[in-house]
């Protein structure tokens, strides 16, 4: 709301009538710092119009402030007469806060008048009193000095003034041993003693600034005691002597002493061992020194050094106070609490089968010994041999303790058969009481010694495997044994054969347990009979056996024919029963009769034109046309066979074999093109262009072919551009532009009417192969030809081809005439390098054919027209794609 306000007066004070309303102001005014609230700042006047009846509308406000604070207010004092107050939130302050204020005083009277004038008020500094800081500005502190502590500072007194004047400290009372610093630090003058001097002391603090302004504070400082008298050992005794293998908690003895300074009190003192705590311990409160850890005088270091000194310390504070320290010895006395110990205690030997009577085997006296000091107590002997098969050994004598064979032992016998090991006791004895004893384990083992060589089950083995099975398959196994007991290991191997061309072996044994495996595919036409040699060892002695693989024949060779992918054309008017070009394929199959071979036609065979004849019992096949094509009446539509000629070797095998037979197929690939008759005369008509397009290829290593072709085209460019320029300048220069003639304008001749050109593109192509051959119905010569481009050749001719012109092609008027026609003879090639001229065509009204020239009425379009005695010079003609520009 208050904000609100001060805008709506600050609008009016915009939009207002302004006029001196305010008397005294502007003005400046000062107050002081730490003013309280309602201390007069300045007094003023507001002076209203006579025509204002009602006096101030609004009363004179702060409505502004530089720096903003509400540390001011206005307050009237009645008749128009006003003050400014200080409002105490917040106090001033000069050390911290601005130290001058522009108040904005507004008023309005009733008619509407209004003033706006400044009022600075400036703050100025007061004397403050000094202030303690730290601790002592919010208690009394307390200070603790112990007792025979040097003489020096003990505390420092912070304090500060607002005016950051310099201040003077005091302290009293001023008979006391301590003093203040000029910076405040408080020293103690002597070294105080707890016994004689006071144990408190208060000191009053007074700290002033250079005014006069003082602020006073007590400090209390007590004396601390501390021990300053060393105790002091009672006890007069200082060797002490006990037995070995004493239990916990046996007292030694009792260690007493007192302390000087509780002469009149019990002493309240701390025992402690100092040095070894490994075997004795002392109650820290009573003194009492008793056994803790087990004392073994046959164990070092006590078997060198019985005696063992322990250092008693005694205290008469639990952290470092006054202390002293006694030396006592406490002598070991040994006794006989040891049994011999053998180590090992398990001992275990090998003897060699059939070894001798008497046959030293082990001293036992060297393994064993007893650990008491007093030879008295470390005196022992050997007895009572028993266990297993005891019989076959014995002790020479009880003091010695060495062990001999009695009698030879013999593993294939079959009183023995089945022992190897033999387990023996032996009990070594104190000769001292209480005889302690121990038991010693002997374990005798009779190593087996290789009498026997292996010997094979079979002195050969044969196996019968058919040429199919897997690589990795088990054939057969073989076994070999000894007789020695324990029964040796036998391992296999394969010392000799199973190689073949291509595999040092082919054959694997298992070393263990004699399986034989196949590495690689077994071959009848190739190998009918393996013969290894095969070997068994027991790591010492060997034996061998033959073993002899029959490889039995199995029908698992495909035919393979020849070839086996051929690619030809043939014309569409081929008589039915025709050995198509002369194709026949020949098949040959390494584990099947010739008259096994049984073929027919798989996928392809569309309207089923082809066929093979024989068709079974031969090696050999051709060919044959089986019905004639008919694409006249749209019963064909393919001008392209693919077949896919499959080849069994099944024909000798009944129906019931073939179910159970493996059978094998080849397949032929052949891929053949049907062409039309490449005498059809195709009738023309004048107004088509005739383009033949063909294809330059070249090998891809060729990268300068395009390079000298785009250069070349472009220099002959250049050169057809320059000739005619040079043309046309000629014309010019020849023929003159035609005047007028006696006034009248000259009739322009009828210009003659060029005949009609035609444009032959020719693009040659190299590098042609000539894939597939076939026979020219016309002529009967073969001819080769590429599948793709459809370009030919005649097959081995050695005359230079010729080119054959561009044949005449006109076009009938029908309804169809924009389109192109496929009856235009395509020109013979020379070889894929050499490149040809071709002659332009020129159109020529439609002609009869001539005699000797077939027709082929059914088409209708292009016509074909081309001399019969040209026919076997020119070579075979194929239709080329052919269109109107």
């Amino acid at each position: 709301m208050k904000s609100m306000l001060l805008l709506l007066i600050l609008l009016r004070v915009v939009s207002g009538r302004r006029t001196q309303l305010l008397k005294g102001l502007p003005a400046t005014s000062t107050v002081e710092e730490n003013s309280a609230a309602g201390v007069s700042v300045y007094t003023f006047n507001v002076t209203v119009s006579p025509l204002s009846s009602d006096g101030v509308a609004i009363l004179p406000t702060i409505v502004n402030s530089n720096p903003l604070t509400e540390a001011f207010d206005i307050e009237s004092k009645g008749d128009l007469e006003y003050r400014v107050v200080t409002t105490g939130n917040p106090v001033l302050d000069y050390e911290t806060m601005p130290k001058s204020f522009d108040l904005q005083i507004f008023v309005e009277d009733t008619a509407g008048r209004t003033d706006l004038s400044i009022l600075t008020v400036q703050v100025t500094d007061k004397n403050e009193r000094p202030v303690f800081r730290g601790n002592m500005a919010f208690q009394t502190v307390t200070i603790y000095v112990l007792e025979g502590t040097p003489r020096g500072r003990i505390y420092q007194v912070d304090a500060a003034d607002p005016e950051n004047a310099k201040l003077k400290y005091s302290l009293l009372p001023a008979p006391v041993p301590f003093l203040v610093s000029e910076s405040g630090a408080i020293f103690s003058t002597k070294e105080f003693d707890y016994e004689k001097d006071p144990h408190c002391y208060f000191l009053n603090i007074t700290v002033t600034d250079p005014d006069g302004l003082n602020l006073t504070k007590t400090v209390n400082i007590d004396i601390i005691n501390i021990n300053d008298e060393r105790p002091y050992f009672t006890t007069k005794q200082r060797i002490y002597r006990i037995p070995e293998e004493q239990s916990p908690g046996t007292i030694v003895a009792n260690i007493t002493a007192k302390d000087p300074d509780d002469e009149d009190s019990p002493s309240r003192l701390f025992y402690s061992i100092q040095s070894s705590d490994r075997y004795f311990s002392i109650n820290p409160s009573t003194g009492v020194l008793q056994v803790t850890g087990r004392i073994n005088r046959d164990a070092l270091p006590l078997q060198l050094h019985p005696n063992i000194s322990v250092i008693v310390r005694v205290e008469d504070s639990p952290s470092g106070g006054h202390a002293s320290e006694m030396e006592i010895t406490i002598v070991i006395d040994d006794i006989n609490d040891n049994p011999p110990e053998c180590n090992p205690s398990t001992f275990r030997k090998e003897a060699n089968e059939n070894m001798t009577a008497g046959t030293f085997l082990l001293d036992l006296r060297n393994y064993c010994k007893d650990i008491d000091v007093d030879p008295s107590n470390n005196q022992f002997h050997f007895t009572g041999l028993s266990g297993f098969g005891s019989n076959n050994f014995a002790l020479q004598s009880t003091v010695s303790g060495r062990l001999v064979m009695t009698e030879g032992i013999d593993l294939e016998n079959p009183a023995n058969l089945g022992v190897e090991v033999y387990s023996l006791t032996v009990r070594v004895q104190d000769i001292a009481r209480p005889n302690y004893s121990n038991i010693i384990y002997i374990y005798i083992r009779i190593k087996p010694v290789n009498e026997f060589s292996p010997v094979f089950s079979n002195l050969s083995y044969e196996f019968n495997v058919p040429e199919i099975t897997k690589v990795g398959s088990s054939i057969g196994r073989v076994n070999a044994g000894d007789k020695d007991w324990p029964p040796s290991v036998i391992t296999y191997s394969i010392v000799a054969g199973g190689g073949t061309r291509d595999y040092t072996n082919i054959f694997w044994i298992s070393p263990t347990e004699g399986d034989v495996k196949i590495l690689a595919r077994l071959d009848y036409e190739t190998t009918q009979k393996h013969i290894l040699t095969v070997q068994a060892s027991d790591q010492e002695k060997t034996a061998t056996a033959s073993v002899t693989v029959n490889v039995l024949e199995v029908n698992d060779e495909e035919p393979v024919c020849s070839p086996n992918f051929y690619s030809f054309q043939i014309p569409v008017s081929l008589a039915v029963g025709t050995n198509i070009n002369g194709f026949r394929i020949e098949c040959h199959d390494r584990d099947s009769d010739p008259r096994s071979f049984r073929y027919f036609i798989n996928e392809g065979n569309v309207n089923n034109h082809f066929t093979f004849s024989p068709s079974a019992g031969s090696n050999t096949s051709r060919l044959i046309l089986a019905s004639r094509f008919n694409y006249e009446s749209g019963l064909d539509t393919n001008w392209i066979y693919r077949l896919r000629v499959y080849i069994t070797d099944d024909n000798l095998l009944s129906a019931r074999d073939k179910a159970t037979h493996l059978i094998k197929t080849g397949t032929v690939t052949l891929s053949i093109r049907v062409i039309p008759n490449p005498t059809t005369v195709v009738p023309t008509t004048p107004g088509f262009t005739v383009v033949t397009q063909r294809e330059n290829l070249y090998s891809e290593s060729a990268w300068y072919v395009p390079f000298v072709i785009t250069l070349g085209s472009l220099l002959l460019l250049g050169l057809l551009g320059y000739l005619g320029f040079l043309l046309v300048t000629w014309v010019r220069t020849r023929c003159p532009p035609a005047g007028k003639v006696d006034g009248a304008h000259r009739i322009n001749a009828p210009e003659k009417k060029k005949p009609k050109k035609e444009v032959v593109v020719t693009m040659t192509k190299l590098n042609t192969v000539f894939d597939g051959e076939a026979r020219d119905p016309v002529t009967g010569k073969m001819y080769e030809f590429n599948t793709r481009s459809g370009a030919r050749r005649w097959k081995k001719s050695c005359e230079p081809l010729q080119p054959v012109p561009a044949a005449q092609v006109t076009s009938s008027a029908t309804e169809d005439g924009g389109q192109g026609t496929d009856g235009a003879d395509a020109p013979r090639k020379k070889e894929p390098s050499e490149k040809r001229k071709e002659p332009m065509a020129e159109t020529k009204p439609a002609a009869k054919p001539w005699a000797g020239q077939s027709e082929t009425p059914e088409r209708d379009g292009l016509r074909l027209q081309k001399p019969k005695e040209e026919s076997e010079d020119r070579g075979l003609a194929s239709p080329a794609p052919q269109g109107r520009y």
